[in-house]
């Protein structure tokens, strides 16, 4: 009968070490009063700040979210710009407390880095740009071609595989910074600009005469993007994935920015279990009842999120494409909330 003893003392140890460890970052931004994200340093629709400092995006909205969902405010988040070799650094050693920034989610990033992605905010895939005069309308007639492109990201692996695969000659013209890549493009120094289409779309608009490039139609590969956490802190993990599918929820529910005070009054059980009306699923991650009605307060439903900062009405004038909901044709979906 004895023999059971030690390891039952020992898995109430991990227990409790476990449960210690998994307030911490929580406790830690709660205390400090603020959210620290990490974003780009400059990517229009996604983060991207204007002549005061302001940041508007996507991204930004998603950091905002949480920060609602944490302290009822959404004015508690604060931004870290980045460049892609800096991002996840940072977000190891601390300095910043979750990543929302376009970075694509890999196995080796999930892996090896001590990194967890939380979900996805934008579903992409890797495009080109190139100047119209050049007299191309496919990737396939890129051979020879000199492509400019961002160091330590997923994109030159990319590359190099689209291009061996369709055996063309290629030469890369790479830069850590995004807006140096840009510059270079703009001057002439490559043919072809590559990164996830999302981001042609974005630096298009940094480009001296816009008009004059084109995006060219193949999409490369997959790139889910979306924020990304430490490992070991299973609560702030929560916290951050569930406000993200708190947004996406919405919108399928038609919960949105204007109407979630009223939808509080709903009969319907998927929206009341949301906004924290039925049931205690914010207490159970170290949140307040009313943690997603704070965090569409603050953002609006993922749609709105979406249409307000890269879709068809603005200067970047994206089709939502596969960041539509389930329910219409897209893959943007997120589990109940029950």
């Amino acid at each position: 009968m004895k023999k059971p003893i030690l390891p039952l003392l020992a898995g109430a140890a991990f227990a409790l070490t476990a449960a210690s460890a998994s307030a911490a970052t929580l406790d830690d931004i709660k205390a400090k009063g603020t959210l620290q994200c990490g974003v780009s340093q400059g990517l229009p629709g996604f983060s991207n700040p204007d002549a005061q400092g302001n940041w508007s995006g996507i991204d930004v909205d998603t950091c905002k979210a949480i920060a609602a969902a944490v302290f009822g405010d959404a004015s508690k988040a604060a931004f870290t710009p980045l460049s892609a070799k800096e991002r996840f650094t940072a977000l190891q050693s601390g300095e910043v407390d979750v990543l929302t920034r376009n970075t694509t989610w890999t196995m080796t990033r999930d892996t090896d880095l001590g990194l967890n992605f939380t979900g996805v905010n934008y579903y992409d895939g890797q495009g080109f740009m190139v100047r119209k005069d050049l007299g191309v309308s496919s990737a396939l007639e890129l051979s020879g071609a000199s492509v400019c492109t961002n160091t330590g990201t997923t994109t030159e692996l990319n590359l190099a595989d689209y291009f061996r695969k369709s055996d063309m000659d290629y030469e890369v013209v790479a830069f850590e910074k995004a807006d140096e890549v840009v510059a270079a493009y703009d001057a002439g120094r490559c043919d072809v600009y590559t990164t996830d289409a999302s981001g042609l779309y974005a630096q298009r608009l940094k480009l001296a005469n816009p008009d004059d490039h084109m995006i060219l139609p193949e999409i490369i590969s997959k790139e889910p993007l979306g924020p990304v956490v430490r490992q070991g802190d299973d609560q702030w993990f929560n916290v951050v994935k569930w406000t993200l599918f708190a947004l996406v929820n919405a919108e399928e529910l038609g919960v949105n920015q204007e109407n979630v005070e009223e939808m509080k009054d709903s009969d319907n059980p998927a929206i009341k279990r949301l906004l924290g009306t039925e049931g205690s699923f914010g207490e159970s991650i170290g949140l307040s009842s009313d943690w997603a009605v704070s965090a569409i307060k603050a953002v609006g439903n993922y749609g709105e999120m979406f249409e307000r900062n890269v879709g068809p009405d603005t200067e970047l004038g994206i089709d939502r494409g596969l960041n539509r909901l389930w329910t219409d044709g897209g893959i943007q979906y997120a589990p109940p909330v029950r």
